[in-house]
């Protein structure tokens, strides 16, 4: 006969909160239980329509609880550089890039209206 495993379940519905991984464990009385694992986080990444990077130099962090984004300090979050919390390293370069090239251009028009 199979041993029964206690479940520790906070409500019985199936929702996205509530789904989670368990790993079978003995307890005192060799009795069998669950011990539920926390779900993996991706951390931050950039905005989709720039190709969903996860940002380097960021944590993987939760919303909530003890360790939560919200209690974690600054320079775990962002990185010290503009967009640091939001855009990649590269896309910050490409950005700066390409503001130079655009005021480069501007100059040069104006030069060749001159002559």
């Amino acid at each position: 006969m199979v041993q029964r495993v206690h479940f520790p379940a906070k409500h019985k519905f199936n929702t996205k909160g509530h789904d989670s991984k368990f790993v079978i464990h003995k307890i005192v009385g060799g009795k069998l239980a669950c011990k539920r694992l926390k779900k993996s986080v991706a951390g931050p990444h950039c905005p989709k329509y720039l190709g969903h990077v996860r940002l380097q130099g960021t944590k993987a962090l939760r919303e909530g609880g003890r360790h939560g984004s919200y209690r974690a300090p600054r320079r775990h979050k962002t990185v010290s550089r503009p967009y640091g919390g939001v855009l990649t390293c590269n896309q910050v370069k490409d950005r700066v890039i390409r503001a130079f090239l655009i005021e480069e251009q501007k100059i040069v028009k104006k030069i060749s209206r001159r002559r």
